[in-house]
């Protein structure tokens, strides 16, 4: 039967009771369905949803442990935020480094001290601590120890990051990813960030370049 052969009498007669519970069940049965569908499809076409998922729960325990609660952040910046470690549980200290006095003494004036007395002089340009160290020498050196200790020292939150955490087999992710360990960072400051080996990635731009790394360094 057409809409149209329906008396006009049954069109503009009020719902009963069941009929419109009827309706409210069927919209809801149907909108469930229609969101889970989508939800399974996006899923779906994502091939890194459920590392994303893994990444998004450790993140948030590993901030909340720190103390850090009230941040927004992006799917990329949770990934980076697996990599936090609280300076409270390093167990590197100034004295398990041997033969390095004069590089930790740098270190203590330049950087240390200006975030422990950041109250002193804040705002003065010539007291804040450096944008960024570079910690070079062969390996098994000390340097992730140093960063560690540093960290430690200065009470603030440290990302250990490795070359392999900022690539990614698809296009445009690992700028992002580049991108938000300096946003993250931001959001949670004072911050430390230590990639180890960085010169295996980030060295001085070539026209050699493989392409990924090349967008990375832009």
């Amino acid at each position: 039967m057409l809409l149209k052969d329906l008396p006009r009498e049954a069109l503009m007669r009020p719902l009963s009771r069941n009929e419109v519970l009827g309706m409210l069940v069927r919209l809801t049965i149907f909108g469930a369905a229609t969101y889970y569908s989508i939800k399974w499809v996006v899923e779906a076409m994502d091939p890194t949803a459920k590392q994303k998922s893994q990444a998004k729960k450790r993140a948030e325990q590993l901030m909340k442990r720190i103390g850090v609660e009230g941040v927004r952040l992006t799917e990329y910046e949770m990934n980076i935020a697996t990599h936090l470690v609280d300076p409270q549980t390093v167990k590197v200290s100034w004295r398990d480094i041997a033969g390095l006095d004069e590089i930790i003494h740098e270190l203590q004036d330049t950087v240390i001290l200006p975030f422990q007395k950041r109250h002193l002089l804040p705002g003065s340009k010539l007291f804040q601590p450096p944008k960024g160290v570079l910690l070079f020498g062969p390996p098994g050196c000390g340097k992730t120890m140093i960063a560690k200790a540093t960290a430690k020292a200065s009470g603030c939150k440290f990302i250990n990051l490795q070359a392999s955490t900022l690539t990614d087999m698809w296009y445009g992710e690992s700028q992002k990813l580049t991108a938000a360990v300096f946003s993250f960072a931001v959001k949670i400051q004072p911050c430390i960030i230590f990639i180890d080996e960085i010169e295996s990635f980030l060295r001085n731009r070539s026209s050699l370049d493989h392409e990924a790394t090349a967008m990375m360094k832009a």
